[in-house]
């Protein structure tokens, strides 16, 4: 049995939220939040939010119209879609009589829910520890002072709340030694896969706009798919040929959103590496959705944060997904149309692939010594080699190879 939800919405127009969608879209997104982790939304209540007070966030007269909303509907738990202090969160949820979360917490539960790789969740667990050490506040009744529990001491003990921070914080420090010992490994994991001589395209999006129904329709996978924000989370990598005959690597990864908590920006590094080390970048818009440019101007923003320039990085191709939902068929000559529920467009995206792929590449002529094994051994696993021979005691070596794996020869040999 699922639990009912009932969403307030702050809204003005300094208000953050309000800067990056539209209030209708961004009130069906967390709408869709919602949903994601199974509850059942009876109500959505937009307010009006001339200033944010520090001790409840909305005025007295604002808390106690949602606290009539709150008798009028009974909900399990209500949302406030905005980043709340602990403060505020414990404030209102003494005044409204019901358990009360934030955005934050949110977008937290779900990941939660769906990471299934063993970094994922201890990533997610970081992300949760951190969000709950800054919410233990003297609240409840357990929080009273206890006796200290050797025995040997007289007088009162640590406090829970103290208790709860001290475990919270070993927690936290075991996590992060896990997380180290994790990332060598990956690192470790990822020059393999440098060795291997296919070109891995990184798909990248606002959350929901059809990746994983695009990834599964090119790479005839069975990745997790649902109308549903955050669908995947964890990255998946499969292999695909082009009409070409070149092989490639395609890989998905998480879906962005507006606003992403500050404690789930590491959550995303697992699966947004491999966009770093990509040779080409599909960007998946939901071209269908009336707030499409806001979304590619925030999917620009995570990939700033990952110092990938939009404008000036040639890796990037805009993929328009869910043309079957439009009435024109004209398209920009630049971006390639495309549904990935009915494969409209996907010969013409596979054909860009290729033709991109080829224009990264290009012929130089190398004279190498013939002690110099690694580096020809090097060459021949990440390029082609068109031509051999020996010439004046050295290895005269023509090969066509992208400028990726050029720039990664020049820093190693």
């Amino acid at each position: 049995m699922s639990s009912s939800a009932l969403i307030i919405q702050p809204h003005s127009s300094d208000f953050k939220l309000a800067k990056t969608l539209q209030l209708t879209d961004n009130t069906q997104e967390t709408e869709g939040l919602a949903r994601a982790i199974n509850l059942d939304v009876v109500y959505t209540h937009v307010q009006k939010l001339s200033k944010a007070l520090p001790a409840h966030l909305f005025g007295k007269g604002m808390c106690e119209l949602i606290f009539t909303l709150i008798e009028e509907y009974e909900p399990d738990i209500v949302i406030v879609n905005a980043a709340l202090s602990p403060i505020q969160q414990r404030n209102l949820e003494k005044t409204w009589g019901c358990k009360v979360i934030d955005r934050t917490a949110l977008i937290l539960e779900i990941f939660g829910a769906r990471a299934q790789t063993k970094e994922g969740r201890i990533q997610v667990d970081l992300a949760a520890l951190s969000y709950q050490r800054s919410r233990l506040v003297r609240s409840w009744t357990h929080l009273e002072r206890q006796r200290g529990g050797a025995g040997f001491m007289g007088g009162p003990g640590e406090t829970q709340i103290e208790i709860d921070r001290r475990l919270i914080a070993d927690k936290i420090s075991k996590l992060k030694k896990d997380l180290k010992k994790i990332r060598q490994n990956r690192e470790l994991q990822r020059k393999s896969r440098d060795q291997v001589p296919f070109p891995i395209i990184a798909l990248v999006g606002y959350t929901n706009a059809g990746k994983s129904t695009l990834f599964n329709l090119l790479t005839g996978a069975n990745v997790f798919v649902e109308d549903l924000p955050f669908a995947t989370l964890d990255p998946t990598l499969r292999a695909l040929k082009l009409p070409t005959e070149d092989k490639i690597i395609l890989s998905d990864t998480v879906g962005f959103i507006s606003n992403l908590p500050t404690q789930l920006i590491e959550a995303f590094r697992a699966t947004l590496e491999q966009v770093n080390h990509a040779d080409i970048i599909l960007h998946v818009r939901d071209i269908a959705s009336e707030h499409t440019e806001q979304q590619k101007q925030d999917v620009i923003d995570v990939l700033k944060e990952m110092n990938i320039n939009y404008q000036d990085d040639s890796r990037i191709i805009e993929v328009w997904n869910k043309i079957d939902c439009l009435d024109t068929q004209s398209f920009p000559p630049h971006i390639c149309p495309v549904s990935a529920i009915t494969g409209q467009g996907t010969e013409r995206l596979l054909q860009e692939i290729g033709e991109h792929l080829a224009r990264e590449k290009q012929n130089i002529t190398l004279k190498l010594s013939p002690s110099n094994g690694k580096a020809i051994a090097w060459l021949h696993e990440h390029a082609q080699i068109m031509k051999e021979e020996y010439l004046d005691e050295k290895i005269c070596l023509n090969v066509r190879i992208n400028n990726r794996h050029l720039g990664q020869f020049k820093s190693l040999f």
